[in-house]
Order: structure tokens, then sequence, then C-alpha cells
């Protein structure tokens, strides 16, 4: 049996490919720790999932602004640091798997004072933060963008992909239909703007939605606590999904959506067109920026730039991304990796009869 401990968190980006290695891992008959904070998302998403055990240490935000937070933060690490490297000598694992966040820098740092093989793995274009501290003490860097090893010094990168959960493939469209009330008669939009919602792309859809519905069906993850309740014939709104996920992906054909490295890796795995409206570099440290023209260069996406969009805007852009699906679907078809899942479990389990 293998012992493995995962580690990510602070966005539910730094949780969900590891949420994709558990049921596998879980599989093989690995015994599967998480170690992440006592309040964070990635408890919540977690925690009730059978077979893994949770363990919570302190951990500080690794800020690139002035806050007076970050006096007190690195002894947040210090004190995290502490507790994961109590708890990886107890666990005694073979291995130690980060998806980054700020969480991960105690994990992985208690791991390498107890000498455990780490693996580290970036979504993103350019490495966060996080992972540019981790880097040093790590075994392997995975990464989803082969431009991504220009920023990784040495022979520790390596282009894995990004893990997708496989319930994502077992969406049923006929589903999708029931839960939104829509009929076949035209085809389906999605629009998602991550976890929280993005209030730019609310307010574009709201401003295009009379002319959107006269040519699509539009189901709309608003975010938390932004649904307005309004109702069209054709319109469907959520705050977020998660169990029905699946079925709205294999209803849907094509997405709007932010460029959040593990969500478009999602529509490039579901071979799904996408309008990519990114953060911009004021709300941002431009990860999305670069996440989306690499996916606009490959020709799997079309980009707005959220300065710029307006109703009119998006809509002509949706009319372009339906018109061109059919090559951007083949341009998909042919990319050699769309989904890591494979790739990384092997590199974990090399990494673990190494060790």
């Amino acid at each position: 049996m293998k012992r493995i401990i995962l580690t990510g968190g602070g966005t539910a980006g730094h949780v969900t490919p590891n949420l994709a290695l558990i049921p596998r891992l879980l599989d093989r008959n690995c015994d599967v720790h998480y170690i992440g904070t006592e309040k964070g998302i990635e408890r919540a998403l977690i925690e009730g999932v059978a077979g893994i055990t949770y363990h919570a240490v302190s951990a500080g935000k690794l800020r690139r602004y002035f806050s007076i937070k970050n006096f007190a933060d690195p002894f947040r690490v210090i004190k995290g640091m502490s507790q994961a490297a109590a708890l990886v000598r107890q666990i005694k694992p073979d291995v130690i798997f980060s998806k980054g966040g700020f969480v991960s820098v105690p994990v992985v740092a208690g791991g390498r004072l107890n000498g455990v093989p780490v693996i580290v793995h970036e979504s993103d274009i350019v490495p966060g933060l996080a992972n540019k501290l981790c880097t040093p003490v790590a075994t392997k860097i995975c990464v989803s963008f082969e431009d991504s090893l220009e920023h990784i010094r040495g022979d520790k990168g390596v282009i894995t992909g990004t893990p997708i959960r496989a319930e994502l493939y077992n969406g049923k469209a006929e589903n999708g239909f029931r839960l939104c009330g829509f009929t076949e008669s035209k085809p389906t939009l999605l629009v998602m703007g991550g976890s929280l919602g993005a209030k730019a792309l609310n307010d574009a859809i709201a401003g295009a939605l009379p002319r959107l519905l006269t040519h699509f069906n539009v189901v709309h993850l608003c975010g938390k606590g932004k649904a307005d309740n309004r109702e069209f014939s054709g319109y469907k709104q959520f705050e977020y999904l998660d169990a029905e996920l699946p079925d709205v992906f294999a209803l849907a054909d094509a997405v709007v959506s932010r460029a959040g490295a593990n969500a478009i890796f999602e529509f490039l795995a579901l071979k799904k067109p996408s309008l990519l409206v990114p953060l911009p570099k004021a709300s941002s440290r431009g990860d999305q920026l670069l996440n989306a023209a690499y996916f606009e260069k490959r020709g799997f996406a079309k980009v707005a730039q959220q300065e710029t969009l307006d109703a009119n805007k998006l809509l002509a852009l949706i009319q372009e991304l339906f018109e061109e699906k059919d090559i951007i679907k083949r341009n998909m078809d042919a990319y050699a990796c769309p989904d890591g899942t494979e790739n990384v479990l092997k590199l974990i389990f090399e990494t673990a009869e190494r060790r």
C-alpha cells in the first residue's frame, strides 16, 4: 500500500485536480491523506470525500501587496511548517503531491524536512508565488502548458496536463435539458464566471440576453449570492452547480467563461468551444490573460477583454464562436494532452516506488 499526502487550497482551482486524482488513488488501494487549512475551501470540498483523512494546519496568505496582515502571516507559516512536519513524520508518506495555494508552502516544507519527495503541479503558464517558493525543494514540477517550462529552472519541469474529474465525462444531455427546462430547438450556451461569479460577465449577459435568446438557450452560473431570479423562456439561472454540472456540460454547445487554467482545460477535454473573458491585470497577477492568449493562439477559444466588453461585442463574439465551432473542435481533437490525470498518476507512483 502506498501512502500519499495531497495538499492545495485557498481557491477551488487548487483543489479540483486533487479531486480528480483521489478516486484513482483509492482504486489503487492507496492510503490518502489531505493537508489543508482549518477553514479553507479545501476543507469544505475534501472533508466529506469517503476514504480521505483530512488534517488542518496553520497557513499565512502570501500577499504581493502591502497589508498589516503581512506582519503576522509569516509566523502562521512557521507554525504551519512545524505542524506539517509533525504530520509528515506521523503519516510517513511515500510522496507528497501539491496543487499550490498558500497552504501548500508549509506542507511542502514539512515534507522536505522529513526527506519525502514532493511533486508540485502548476496549472497556469507562469507559476504562482506559492509554487515558486516550493520549486527549489520539489522533485518534479508538473505543468499544463508547454510554455511554462520556460519559467522552471533545470530539468524539474514535465508536461503532464491537468487532471480532469472523471465525472465530467459522464454527464447526460437529457438530464441537463430536464434540469433547465430547455427544448432542443436551439443550441445551448453555458455562462460561468467561477465559483464566486463575475459581475462583468453577468452585466454583459443581462444586456445581451433578449437578443441572445433569439438564437440560443442560455444556462447561467452567476455566482453565490448573485442570482436575480430573472425568468425568460430558454434562460435558466443558478448560483452554482455541483452534482448537476456534468449534465449541464453535456447539454452545452459552447461556453462563456473566465480563463482559470483548470476550467479551460476542462473545456478542452470536453471539446467545448469557449469565449474567454480573463480577469484583467488590475484584478490579478495576469495569469488568466496569458492562459486565454494561449488558448486563442491554439485555436481553442475566442477572447474578449473585460475592459472593452459590452452587450453588443459579447453577442457578436458568441455568434462568431458558433460559426467557427467545428474548426475549434478539430483543433481540440488534435491536442495531445487534454487530460493529465494518467500522466500525473504515473509520476506519483514512479516517485513513490523510488522512495
